[in-house]
């Protein structure tokens, strides 16, 4: 027995080799198909199936009469004909379908001989499998074509497979949401997250409240520039736009054929300025207001008088009969409480039903609200500050601000979807900032969305059914049409594609970029404007703490040529063009520019980095309190690194601290002058971000006995700004300690209220 098992154990390994190597062999041969997001299973032979427009399609079962009309819609706007539907079995090549309840939810089977290709699966299932063949296809088809034959067993990991769209900072047409769903389909995603009101605008027809359209749907400017600006100045150009409820239910219907569920969003009791301009009883005071012409979070929420209740209801009332999903997302995010704080409706409402503070004044609210909906058979999900002040028993939470939201919710046994804005908003720059349309900030590349993992380690196994899946979102504040969406989502939405179906054991990103590659050239076939920064050249600065300079290195994911820059020394003196061999020494003051082109001249990545050198540039340097794990993209150096972050903000360049301050030693190595120490941190109050409340500067020769060098308090901080900078006579150090003391708690009616201020630091520089 034991000679039996040792012999079958080598024919496997032998087997799992050879499997191996024909993969490695297909891949070379460029025909293994490149299929996002990557199914559960996969086997390639070399028979091949001769696909043409003479290809048959066929399915015994009515039920799926639907599903071979809506792929044929697809497949003609891809490649300008339609396959023929055949009513009987087809004497040539064709394709079947066939109906089948005994696989899970949403799975399929597909499976090809030289003659057939058969797919198996429920109604979903079939557009799925039907979607994977169409990817085997290429981007154009002129004649007939040979189709390596597959055998595929493919099924989702997770049910909630999201992508979300503000419509209210900007306006989109119906046409383009039919586009967005389409995208959306095509790589498996089931769930459309429709943001529909918020502060800048009212989208959705509500018959009995005509003001909600007439009023709240238009602003009477927009923004220029980003938030984060010195002067904020808005246009004075008129905007807005919304969908009436035919506009509505169209695309519903058109959402269902793509087994597409829609969930819209109408937010409570905050981000409803537009919503008060319609009908002002609706707020505290009862005062007029207008439509939020800039972005950021406002004092404004709703009142918690019965009459405001029953408004609520009257239009949640009309939004279920349109949208026939199980959740209705009610926001619930970013509400500040001054206004409740001051209104004696509100505080009578505390005090009537026993809440203690206003933050179980917005539970109440919500609850309120949730009991309602789970009168008319609808779950209510919001973001997790619906948490704060106890959860309604049946509501379901979207975690963005991390990840601690959803597991708390999950814990106590509340449904979750995983969004966390480090790795799930499509908003954050993806490339380098330079080369990048304007974006609100952050910093979120595809290879980090594709790292994202939505299930916590953390939970026990009968927790994590609460993981419904991930959602990626987009808020459109920095996104004024429908070119910029797609740059924006693509090829992003690729990477969270794979995040939500495949199997963590079948998930390689290497892999992922490879498969890519094709789906660019979709994108281009099809005129898809997606960002290209997949591309660009990366730069790596490499602090070398013992020659004790800083050098930049260069390189490209996908080389598409040879990399050629040149220097800026001084900012004044141009050097000679020069091929990239070697990472570059930084040794003064500097300006370097890279680009790659193409053999047909082509420019397919470029790059551009601004140095200023100090004493820190090489130095070491230790932290005492980590930086948050959302902003640390390149550790403690990211501060000594010569690179001053940029405005507006990205996530690369600057190091975020949001329970600690930042604490930092520099050692020289060497007892050095010291005339100045500069430290460069950041406002942002949209996102949180403020000036710090301190700055504390202490030198030492011996690494232990510190004496004070300088301070800067919160007075003189808020009159410098962004660069703190204490200059003396000029003391000598080795080592340098730097304190910045978070600002604390964000004040009643900022952004942020009531949470911890970040601080973000981007430099230390010491001459």
């Amino acid at each position: 027995m034991q000679s039996k098992s040792f012999s079958d154990m080598k024919k496997n390994i032998l087997l799992i080799i050879l499997s191996l190597i024909i993969f490695q062999d297909f891949k070379a041969q460029n025909i293994f198909p490149a299929i996002i997001p990557n199914p559960v299973s996969i086997e390639i032979s070399k028979d091949k199936f001769e696909f043409s427009k003479q290809t048959r399609i066929y399915s015994a079962n009515p039920k799926l009469v639907s599903e071979i009309q809506t792929f044929n819609s697809i497949f003609s706007k891809h490649y300008g004909f339609k396959l023929i539907v055949e009513n009987k079995i087809p004497k040539n090549e064709f394709i079947e379908l066939i109906y089948s309840d005994k696989l899970a939810k949403e799975a399929y089977q597909l499976s090809m001989t030289s003659k057939k290709i058969t797919i198996s699966g429920d109604e979903a299932g079939i557009f799925y499998g039907l979607q994977s063949f169409m990817q085997m296809l290429p981007p154009k088809i002129e004649d007939k074509i040979q189709i390596n034959c597959v055998n595929i067993n493919d099924y989702p990991r997770f049910s909630w497979r999201g992508m979300h769209l503000d419509v209210s900072r900007h306006f989109f047409s119906k046409e383009f949401i039919f586009k967005y769903l389409d995208y959306m389909s095509e790589y498996k995603l089931n769930t459309f997250h429709w943001h529909l009101t918020d502060d800048q605008g009212w989208r959705i027809e509500i018959k009995r409240y005509p003001l909600l359209t007439q009023l709240g749907a238009w602003r009477k400017g927009t923004l220029i520039g980003h938030a984060s600006d010195a002067e904020i100045i808005s246009d004075t150009t008129a905007y807005g736009g919304f969908y009436s409820q035919n506009d509505i239910r169209e695309i519903v219907a058109y959402a269902k054929k793509l087994h597409i569920t829609i969930v819209p969003e109408i937010e409570m009791p905050g981000h409803v300025m537009a919503t008060i301009r319609a009908y002002p009883f609706l707020s505290c005071n009862g005062g007029q207001t207008e439509v939020a012409t800039t972005w950021g979070v406002f004092n404004q929420i709703f009142c918690t008088k019965d009459t405001v209740f029953d408004f609520i209801q009257n239009v949640l009332l009309e939004v279920i009969e349109l949208f026939p999903g199980t959740y209705i997302h009610v926001g619930g995010d970013e509400c500040p409480k001054n206004n409740w704080k001051k209104c004696s409706v509100c505080q009578a409402r505390m005090k009537s039903e026993g809440l203690k503070d206003e933050e179980e004044l917005q539970s109440y609210f919500i609850r309120r609200i949730e009991k309602f909906l789970t009168k008319h058979n609808r779950k209510l999900i919001g973001w997790d500050e619906i948490l704060e002040g106890g959860l309604a028993p049946n509501a379901a939470v979207m975690s963005w601000r991390g990840f601690e939201g959803g597991k708390k919710a999950a814990q106590e046994g509340h449904y979750v979807v995983m969004t966390p804005g480090s790795h799930c908003y499509f908003d954050h720059y993806q490339g380098d900032p330079t080369n990048e349309p304007l974006a609100i900030g952050g910093y979120t590349t595809i290879e980090k969305v594709y790292s994202f993992e939505p299930m916590p380690d953390s939970l026990s196994d009968s927790q994590q059914k609460f993981i419904l899946g991930a959602q990626a979102n987009l808020w459109t504040e920095y996104i004024s049409n429908e070119k910029q969406v797609e740059y924006m989502i693509f090829p992003r939405l690729c990477a969270l594609a794979e995040v939500d179906w495949t199997p963590i054991n079948r998930k390689n990103y290497e892999d992922f970029r490879q498969r890519l590659l094709k789906h660019f050239d979709f994108f281009d076939t099809r005129g898809i404007n997606y960002a290209k920064s997949i591309f660009e050249i990366k730069k790596t600065i490499i602090c070398d703490t013992i020659n004790r300079n800083i050098n930049l290195q260069l390189s490209q994911a996908f080389p598409m040529g040879e990399i050629m820059y040149y220097v800026v020394n001084n900012f004044t003196y141009k050097s000679e063009i020069k091929k990239y061999t070697s990472p570059i020494p930084i040794i003064e003051n500097c300006e370097i520019f890279a680009e790659v082109r193409d053999k047909n001249g082509d420019i397919r990545g470029k790059a551009e980095q601004k140095f200023v050198i100090s004493k820190t540039s090489g130095a070491t340097i230790n932290l005492t309190y980590p930086p948050s794990s959302y902003y640390n993209y390149g550790g403690a150096y990211t501060l000594l690194d010569g690179v001053s972050g940029r405005i507006p903000w990205n996530g690369k360049e600057w190091l975020g601290f949001s329970n600690t301050p930042l604490e930092a030693v520099v050692d020289f190595g060497k007892i050095q002058k010291i005339k100045s120490v500069s430290v460069h941190t950041l406002i942002a109050e949209a996102s949180w971000i403020y000036l710090p409340k301190k700055l504390k500067v202490e030198v030492s020769i011996d690494g232990k006995n510190f004496i004070p060098y300088g301070e800067l308090n919160s007075d003189d901080i808020n009159k410098i700004g962004r660069l703190l900078k204490i200059e003396k006579a000029i003391t000598k150090a080795r080592y340098v300690k730097i304190l910045v003391e978070r600002a604390g708690i964000i004040s009643s009616g900022k952004p942020g209220e009531g949470q911890n201020a970040w601080l973000f630091v981007s430099e230390i520089e010491i001459n």
